[in-house]
Order: C-alpha cells, then structure tokens, then sequence
C-alpha cells in the first residue's frame, strides 16, 4: 500500500469507530465510503499506464490514423497494411496523441496489425479492420463530446 492509502484507511476507521459511538448505521455508512474510495484508489493505480492503440481510415480513405486512447506512453509501434503489404514504423504515441499515414491511393478495405510496446518494454499486438463502406455505429448523431 502507498502512503496515502494507508491515511485514508486508518482516517476512515477512526472515523467509523466514532460514529460507531454515535450510532451503527452511521458507522456502516462511514465503512461503505472507505471501501469504495479504497477501491476506487486501487482501480486507478491499475490503469495508470493502460494502453490502447487503435487503427482507423480517414474521411477520404487516403490516410491511416493510428492513435493512442490510453493513458500510458506506446513505443516502437509497428504497423502492418494487409493485403497492401505496407509496413511502417512509429517511434512513440503519448496519451490522446495520433499519428497519420498516407496512402498512394484510396483503399476500401485493409486490416491494419499494431505491434506496439509500453514504457516497461512489453509488446502487445492488436489487430483493427479498416474499411471505407461501413460507418461506426456507435457514432452519435450530435457530436457533443470528442468521440473515440
């Protein structure tokens, strides 16, 4: 356990012994907001460095957008165009950055395989379709928020 996590567990069982004084229900309440704050922290210790690359085709199905949605640094990513038998190489992707390939000509549908490693040097491999044709489904109509 980190130091802070051990101060916010013994605040919160100092907190809930003295509702415990007070009343039980108070106390049960008080334990159930440590626990879930506990494991809230711990959640979030996990995904510190997630990483995930994924592949998409621009508007104008000329361009190959690789972008990293996670929140770790991705290196040494390695992209792979089947069947155009392009290969290409991306030095590093930091958090919500993107990286844009273009193409000699307009492709209607590809399979682009990432080979990527995070910053401990573990290579993961993630397979994305690409196709001109078909449309995200979960694109919302309004776009309010940035869409991923």
């Amino acid at each position: 356990m980190e130091k802070n996590q051990k101060i916010i567990l013994v605040a919160g069982i100092l907190i809930t012994l003295g509702l415990l004084v007070i009343d039980v229900f108070f106390a049960l309440i008080a334990f159930i907001c440590l626990l879930s704050l506990l494991m809230t922290i711990h959640i979030m210790g996990e995904t510190g460095n997630y990483l995930l690359i994924a592949a998409e085709l621009a508007e104008n199905a000329r361009e190959v957008i690789i972008s990293n949605t996670g929140t770790g640094e991705a290196r040494n990513i390695h992209v792979t165009l089947v069947p155009l038998d392009i290969d290409y190489s991306i030095a590093s992707l930091k958090p919500d950055e993107a990286s844009r390939f273009e193409l000699e000509a307009m492709v209607t549908e590809a399979k682009a395989i990432i080979t990527y490693e995070d910053t401990a040097g573990q290579k993961q491999t993630r397979t994305c379709s690409l196709s001109a044709l078909s449309s995200d489904l979960l694109k919302p109509m309004f776009p309010i928020f940035e869409h991923r």
